[in-house]
This record gives C-alpha cells, sequence and structure tokens, in this order.
C-alpha cells in the first residue's frame, strides 16, 4: 500500500509543479515535428535520469538513520515546498537563467538527430534546478525507501502533463493564462507542506 501511496504522490507532486512550466511550452514546440508517441518516450526517458537522479540523492538523503536529522529534513522539505508556492503565487519576474535555458533546449530541439534522444536530453537539461527536479529531491527524501515508485510517478506525472500540454496546449493558454496556472500550483504546493509538518 505504501508503495502504491508514494507513487501516486510523486505522480501528483510532478503533475502539478510541471503545469504551466517552460517545459511544456518546449514540448509544444516538439509537437509540430514529430508523432505524439515519439515526444512521449522522449519525455519519458529524459525524466527517469533527471528526476531518478533527483530521487536517487533525495533517497540516499533520507535514509539517514538518526531520528533528528530526518525529523528536520522533513520539516525542511515542507518548508521547501511551502516557499516553492509563495513564489509561483507571487513571482511575476522571468529569471534570465530561465531564458538562457530555454534557449539553449530550443537550439537541443532544432538538431536533426534521433527524436527520442534529442528530447530526452532538453528535458533532463531543462529539469535540472527546476521546480520539479527540486521537488523530486524533496520526495527521495521523505520516502527513501521506495525509490521505484517514486520514479514510476514522477515518470507518469511529467508524461501526462505534457500529454495535456500537446493536446489542449493552445486551447488552455487561450482560456486559462499562464499566472493562474502558477498560482494553482502554488496554492497546492503550500498545502502539501502544510499536510506534510501537521501530520
Amino acid at each position: 500500500m505504501e508503495n502504491i501511496y508514494s507513487m501516486l504522490i510523486a505522480f501528483f507532486m510532478i503533475f502539478v509543479s510541471e503545469l504551466g512550466d517552460k517545459t511544456q511550452i518546449l514540448v509544444m514546440s516538439f509537437s509540430g515535428k514529430q508523432k505524439i508517441v515519439t515526444i512521449l518516450l522522449g519525455i519519458a526517458l529524459g525524466t527517469f535520469f533527471s528526476h531518478g537522479l533527483a530521487i536517487l540523492f533525495g533517497s540516499y538523503i533520507g535514509a539517514i538513520k538518526n531520528e533528528n536529522v530526518k525529523l528536520i529534513l522533513d520539516f525542511a522539505t515542507n518548508i521547501i515546498f511551502i516557499i516553492f508556492g509563495l513564489i509561483f503565487l507571487f513571482n511575476k519576474e522571468k529569471e534570465e537563467s530561465d531564458e538562457n535555458k530555454t534557449g539553449l533546449l530550443s537550439k537541443l530541439a532544432n538538431i536533426k538527430l534521433n527524436y527520442i534522444l534529442i528530447i530526452a536530453i532538453s528535458i533532463a537539461v531543462g529539469e535540472l534546478g527546476d521546480k520539479t527536479f527540486l521537488a523530486a529531491i524533496g520526495l527521495g527524501i521523505q520516502y527513501a525507501k521506495y525509490k521505484i515508485p517514486l520514479v514510476i510517478g514522477a515518470i507518469m506525472g511529467m508524461v501526462i502533463s505534457d500529454l495535456l500540454a500537446i493536446i489542449l496546449g493552445k486551447i488552455i493558454s487561450k482560456k486559462i493564462p499562464e499566472e493562474l496556472m502558477k498560482k494553482i500550483s502554488g496554492i497546492l504546493f503550500i498545502i502539501f507542506g502544510i499536510i506534510g509538518i501537521l501530520f
């Protein structure tokens, strides 16, 4: 039961934090060039490497036996979720590093090689240090014993979130502003952080 629970938590956290993210914009740019299956395989492979490493790193830290250290790490992880939520709610500036990263990803997207590999590299590079990457580290800390379910949940969260971006991207961008999506993500992060601290 814990395996399923940790997988669902990973799925939900990664899915929510990916909504309105720059990676979704990149994925939409791929959609005109390749079949949906090719794009989704690239996303899954890229997520396996980026989020898999993040979860392994987090679970290594989370496996520390000292109960006091574990309590501090759990508390810090939930505080970070709340901080992410507040940043999503109140930050209106686009960071220059994000623009540079998006430029690099666009260049990678135009290289004429195996598209699954190119998409995987683009996703892996794009997610390093991103909010979903940091969320994956936090999940690894909280659920250190459940690495495989966390990785599966993270991959599913990314794939389904980006599938929605491919299918509904144009409709969503016309109906729901990016700022509103960030606010919804922020509120959900804050709720998860508070639940983690209280329970």
